[in-house]
């Protein structure tokens, strides 16, 4: 017997059920107290460092400071940037690119 083809609405029940499913055994996240201490202290860095780029002028400025929020938003997603990364996050608004060298000398 062949299966039966479900209809848009009956494929899209089914997947908010599956869905509602997976989140009723889905466990909670536990955070042990290191990790506890490392997000306070960065999302307390994140926000100081978008207090501080409000007056800040320049184009990198409006990026990094979406970066930065994105991140804030972010927090409870386990995939989160090493030291490194972050510090750049940080430093994002307040460096400026370097600028393109212009490589026509007119020869």
């Amino acid at each position: 017997m062949p299966d039966k083809k479900l209809t848009p609405l009956q494929k899209l029940e089914a997947q908010r059920e599956a869905n509602a499913a997976a989140k009723a055994n889905k466990g909670s996240r536990v955070f042990s107290d290191a990790e506890k201490a490392t997000r306070k202290e960065r999302v307390a860095k994140a926000k100081d460092a978008l207090s501080r780029s409000v007056g800040v002028k320049g184009d990198h400025v409006t990026a990094g400071r979406a970066a930065l929020k994105r991140y804030l938003q972010q927090m409870n997603e386990p995939n989160q940037p090493d030291d490194a990364r972050f510090e750049m996050l940080i430093e994002a608004p307040f460096k400026a690119p370097p600028k393109k060298r212009d490589n026509n000398r007119g020869f």
